[in-house]
């Protein structure tokens, strides 16, 4: 359940130091306020920096098996060789896998 946020709280910060939680929020797709939250409250920001990477390989990937069962939907094509998907799907398994490491190992990202 989505808490209600129904308390304003104001605080003086300088202006690097402001420029740096904006930028770390940012980088962790957060609102201040949210990255602020979490962060005083000991709980976990977790920053995957290579995850827009593997999503477009995904993309490509389910855009490639679309067109592949369209053309076998269409009698097109009887027998699709799939070595190539299996190597791109076996890649983006060790690249979530290193993420995961990286996570485990410091204990935040």
């Amino acid at each position: 359940m989505k808490q209600i946020k129904d308390k304003n709280y104001a605080f003086r910060i300088s202006s690097k130091d402001l420029k740096e939680i904006q930028a770390k929020a940012k980088k962790a797709k957060m609102t201040v306020t949210k990255y602020i939250t979490q962060s005083a409250l000991g709980k976990e920001v977790i920053i995957i920096d290579g995850l827009p990477e593997i999503v477009s390989q995904l993309k490509k990937i389910g855009n490639n098996l679309n067109q592949l069962t369209m053309l076998s939907h269409q009698g097109v094509i009887n027998t699709v060789k799939l070595d190539e998907t299996e190597e791109s799907l076996t890649a983006i398994y060790w690249k979530i896998n290193e993420l995961t490491k990286v996570v485990d190992s410091d204990g935040s990202v």
